[in-house]
């Protein structure tokens, strides 16, 4: 277990007593709206894992955090205030395992990290990729949409533009299912933002089947 910058909201609790090293991951409760998106006002999910807490400044020192491999019921916190893009986390993911589905849910993106998923995608690391992406985006960002049809067609994937402010990803593979929750959008930026990496197949059901029933604006 990662080590470097961990907080624990308890310590001495945890110091009093052995702590079971078997991963808590138990779904308490869901509940949904009864309306179909785009009118369907939320959806809820509760759930307990284990939480671990990191800080980073730069992409290099993120990676560098996360050296072991990710681990079911877990959850990885982290806060960054530097040169760390919203895809960094998902290049942990892809550390530890190729992936046959992927969502991304964004407002907006960067060129450079469509081409990441391009390369992504022709090097068979993302076998299938949906993109989730703002209203905004077609019109204000008219070079990144048309490169991002290009990278995305059908048969990888779709594309949705619809109201979306979401900072998502969620995915699959061999080894574990996930789902990447962060207040950043899908490019670089000095502000601090926060982001959390939960290793938990109910999640990236929930965001899937979320997603899924979106009507694209299109």
């Amino acid at each position: 277990m990662l080590q470097i910058d961990m907080i624990t909201s308890e310590p001495k609790r945890m110091a009093a007593k052995k702590v079971s090293t078997e991963p808590v991951n138990e779904i308490i409760e869901t509940e949904a709206g009864k309306d179909k998106p785009n009118a369907k006002r939320s959806q809820m999910i509760a759930r307990k894992s284990i939480h671990l807490y990191r800080r980073a400044w730069s992409e290099t020192q993120l990676l560098d955090l996360y050296t072991e491999p990710l681990k079911t019921g877990y959850s990885y916190h982290t806060i960054s205030g530097g040169d760390v893009d919203s895809l960094s986390y998902l290049k942990i993911i892809l550390r530890n395992q190729d992936l046959d589905h992927c969502l991304f849910s964004t407002w907006c993106m960067a060129q450079e990290d469509i081409f990441q998923f391009r390369d992504w995608i022709e090097a068979g690391k993302i076998k299938r990729l949906d993109a989730y992406v703002g209203e905004i985006f077609p019109n204000q960002y008219r070079q990144e949409y048309s490169l991002l049809k290009k990278v995305i067609t059908p048969d990888i994937g779709r594309i949705a533009v619809f109201k979306n402010h979401a900072k998502v990803y969620a995915g699959t593979g061999s080894k574990f299912s996930f789902a990447i929750e962060s207040s950043a959008n899908i490019n670089t930026n000095p502000r601090t933002e926060q982001t959390a990496i939960h290793i938990d197949r109910k999640l990236y059901e929930f965001y899937k089947e979320y997603y899924n029933e979106i009507r694209s604006f299109e």
